[in-house]
């Protein structure tokens, strides 16, 4: 057996690291998920590179500590932790054992001590040790069997210390680490040091007297000076600082070395929680071997002479596609069953069979699928119109658990019980790997599927029932789909030339912004360095140093926002990273996504993904187009009609989530706001500010809007301290005035939390269901996350309902109507439809009322309506 080596990992440290290192990331559920993302980067990399034996995640037990016992005030000054970290800590402990990696804890030590001790008792049995931590305290242990590595921004960057580096950086051994915070003090833990001392002085004076202790023994010898006062003043509390300081290396843990042995990853636990939390680039880039066991056999023919008869009445039926992209990629076969007889048709026999043709177009023989939108999409690329699809398993199985990770066939079926399908990865491989099988195989897969949807349809449809979800799914998404995909088909037109003219005037903009700011600089350099632009900023210019890195100072987007008005350069920095990211992003992007053949982008809707039943857009994402910034918004006008003479038409609900939460909650106040017409916001800051309608600033009424819908996602005070720049005690005190002035919400909230508790669940307007499992956790980090949850997907889950309502209703008018007009758009809260100019005055008086009518509430809805050439004259 090969040399043992110990990798111990700081786990809360590491987390609190990755989380301030990162932006606030939040998967399609809204758990945040940046720290998970950032520890997970680490590990990879780590792991890669120094392949353990052994590891251990240490966790801190408590607050307190046997530190306390010398210092109360010991890490005293530290902010409580936001929620939106919280919440991680258990999907970060659940990783961790999806790793297989033991962590550990332990009451009145931290998790420093801990690793202190595992450490020196790895070192004395001669073994190899890494620590990984997200602060330096543990530098204190490092040895030459010991390397201690710190993480610096972006979590992957890591600085390694040995005593050799240590040496060189600070010119003192490891353990005078100890004695350099006993005189500097540290103030993320509270340590107080010696008041006057910083590092550079720590330092020398260690150089000279080796220890606190010797020091103070030669304290007399040393020249009279301020200096001398203060150390002769603070003696105790420098030896209580080095005390409170010093990692215990002889803890009474339980836990020994024989107890860590690293088995490597449970990989399918791993990918499952990667699925959950939407860690799209691992997924890609790390290959899982998942073997898959084996399945009981199935009966099935292939069949390249195709007759009437084997088309019956009822059958599950199943489109294969090569992959998700189905506006471009290709069809790889069919499966068809009625429960009896199973069959596949090869791609071959499918081009121009009439039999086929005629089976797919016939209302009348009833299909069941996965997916319906995406075969009526393909389909339809062959000539074909879909039709007579009775039950899509996609779809049944988002309406009854929205929380349901991956939409291949095998992932949904096992949901319901049916294991004998197999993925889609175990049979073609994924990525560069994959790779057609032969047609046997390619046809057992296939009709695997097609089983699997013929098996699960009764007991879905019961489930749905019992549910008293039937309507929604039958009624509205099923629906919804065959409209959805209408307008994926159908696609909108894109100028081609409009999006390569403004690539060209902001590409021209970004040189001139170069030019003022080498010209306010001095001199050339590289923009896109964080390092040269900081020695720009903080050296040349010499602004005030806000965050400093291991590699420089900081330049993130939050740090320049606060020196916006220090200097000129500084907004023209900004200015510059914004039109670079609209340039590479949206302009180039967009370009590379318009179809070739019609000059239409065909941007896929998801319908079934969002825990709220919102839908989201992909390839291209049409609901991200920046619209704050006016560069962005242009972007909307290299969007046009398809047909000369039309024109873009767009209508938009006014503010449909805070309508819903009047109707919901049933405020006085805010019913009464809604119903005389008023500005919402203005309202809001009227009651918070205490202020009459001309007493309202902007200022107050942005900070009245942000808390209006910071309410609505169960915002924090942390959350909202952050999107208004100021104190989290102001941001805390703002949204108590607010729950004082809308007393109904807050009663709404306390009662759907409590009534989650009793169903485990929380329902919408049209009773769709989010199951929230952690509502009664006796876990508070996962217990409160699920109550915000309960507060706010009822909220946002009706505005889903009542938008995808209007669409069909709207489908069905237009065609009762008899008019040209098309739906070609959802935007969060808009549709947009292009239409001939002679019915435009028609689609303002109906467009309206169907929307403003979809469902009834306590409030009038409202829509604003807008239309021109080109999208954003529409707005």
């Amino acid at each position: 057996m090969g040399k043992e080596k110990v990798l111990l990992l700081d786990g809360n440290s590491l987390a609190y690291r990755a989380f301030f290192a990162l932006p606030l990331l939040s998967n399609d559920s809204g758990i945040h998920t940046n720290a998970v993302y950032g520890f997970t980067t680490m590990l990879q990399k780590i792991l890669e590179e120094e392949k353990p034996t052994k590891m251990l995640v240490a966790f801190d037990a408590g607050k307190t500590t046997f530190r306390h016992e010398s210092f109360e005030d010991y890490k005293g000054g530290r902010l409580k932790t936001p929620p939106e970290l919280s919440e991680q800590i258990p999907y970060l402990q659940k990783l961790i054992d999806a790793y297989r990696i033991p962590r550990y804890e332990l009451e009145m030590y931290e998790a420093d001590d801990i690793i202190g001790t595992l450490a020196r008792q790895a070192e004395e049995k001669g073994m190899d040790v890494v620590i990984v931590s997200g602060d330096k305290d543990l530098t204190q242990l490092a040895t030459e069997k010991v390397k201690v590595c710190v993480t610096r921004k972006g979590m992957t960057d890591i600085e390694q210390y040995t005593p050799e580096y240590i040496k060189e950086k600070y010119g003192l051994t490891p353990e005078q680490i100890i004695d350099m915070k006993g005189l500097m003090g540290d103030a993320s833990d509270n340590i107080p040091g010696v008041p006057g001392i910083g590092e550079k002085t720590a330092i020398k004076l260690l150089k000279e007297y080796g220890t606190i202790e010797n020091l103070y023994e030669h304290i007399g010898e040393m020249k009279p000076s301020k200096m001398k006062e203060k150390l002769i003043e603070n003696e105790e509390l420098a030896k209580l600082s080095k005390q409170l300081a010093t990692i215990h290396t002889n803890a009474p843990i339980e836990i020994t070395l024989d107890d860590i042995d690293y088995p490597g990853p449970d990989e399918e636990a791993v990918l499952e929680i990667w699925k959950e939390l939407q860690f799209k680039s691992l997924i890609e880039k790390h290959d899982f071997n998942i073997e898959e066991k084996e399945k009981a056999a199935i009966h099935f023919d292939i069949v390249r002479e195709l007759s009437e008869d084997l088309f019956r009445d009822e059958m599950a039926v199943h489109v294969e596609m090569e992959n998700e992209q189905y506006h471009t990629c290709n069809i790889l076969g069919f499966g068809f069953t009625d429960g009896s007889k199973t069959f596949f048709v090869p791609v071959n026999v499918f081009k121009g069979n009439e039999i086929l043709k005629s089976y797919f177009e016939d209302e009348t023989k009833k299909k069941y699928m996965s997916d319906l939108k995406a075969a009526q999409c393909i389909l339809k690329r062959h000539g074909i119109q879909l039709k007579g699809v009775e039950f899509d398993l996609l779809l049944a199985s988002y309406i009854l658990n929205p929380a349901i990770s991956g939409d291949d066939v095998a992932t949904l079926a096992k949901e319901f019980g049916y294991t004998d399908v197999y993925s889609n990865e175990s049979v073609y491989g994924k990525g560069a790997k994959w790779a057609l099988p032969k047609e046997e195989a390619l046809a057992e897969h296939v009709c695997r599927k097609v089983l699997a949807i013929w098996n699960c349809k009764n007991r879905v449809t019961e489930k749905l029932k019992e549910n008293e979800q039937f309507d929604l799914y039958h009624d509205l998404e099923l629906p919804l789909a065959v409209i959805l995909g209408e307008m994926e088909s159908r696609g909108i037109k894109v100028d081609l030339s409009t999006l390569e003219e403004m690539g060209k005037e902001l590409q021209e903009k970004i040189a001139q912004l170069e030019e003022e700011i080498y010209e306010l600089a001095g001199e050339k350099f590289n923009l896109n360095s964080p390092k040269q632009l900081g020695v720009i900023l903080f050296e040349k210019l010499g602004l005030p140093v806000i965050k400093k890195t291991k590699t420089g100072y900081s330049t993130a987007a939050d740090v320049l926002e606060k020196l916006r008005y220090h200097h000129k350069i500084v907004q023209l920095i900004l200015e510059y990273r914004t039109l670079a990211k609209l340039q590479s992003t949206y302009i180039e992007g967009l370009i590379k996504e318009v179809h070739p053949e019609d000059g239409k982008v065909h941007t896929r809707f998801m319908q079934a993904l969002t825990s709220t039943g919102r839908l989201s857009s992909t390839d291209p994402n049409l609901q991200n187009i920046p619209i704050r910034l006016e560069e962005g918004r242009k972007i909307r006008k290299a969007f046009v009609p398809s047909r000369e003479g039309w024109l873009l038409f767009s209508a938009d609900y006014s503010q449909i989530e805070l309508r819903v939460l009047a109707h919901m909650s049933k405020d006085k106040n805010l019913v009464e706001a809604f119903k005389q017409g008023m500005d919402i916001h203005t309202r809001t800051a009227m009651e918070v500010f205490h202020v009459s309608h001309d007493e309202v600033t902007p200022n107050m009424r942005r900070a009245a809007k942000a808390v209006n819908f910071g309410i609505i996602y169960g915002i924090s005070d942390y959350g909202l301290s952050q999107n208004l720049d100021i104190s989290r005690k102001e941001a805390g005190e703002f949204i108590e005035k607010y729950f004082q002035s809308f007393p109904g919400v807050k009663e709404y909230m306390d009662n759907i939390v409590r009534e989650a508790k009793l169903k485990g669940y929380v329902t919408t307007i049209l009773n769709r269901r989010r199951y929230l499992p952690d509502i009664t956790s006796k876990n508070y980090n996962l217990r409160s996350f699920a109550e915000r949850t309960a507060m706010n997907t009822p909220i946002q889950g009706s505005a889903a309902d009542i938008i995808k309502k209007a669409m069909i209703d709207i489908d069905a008018r237009l065609k009762e109507e008899g008019l040209q007009a098309k739906l070609l758009l959802q935007v969060h809260d808009e549709l947009i439809f292009e239409a001939p100019k002679e019915e435009i005055e028609k689609l303002k008086e109906i467009v309206p009322e169907v929307m403003e009518n979809a469902i009834a509430l306590d409030v009038p809805l409202k829509v604003d309506i807008a239309y021109g050439e080109t999208w954003y004259d529409a707005k």
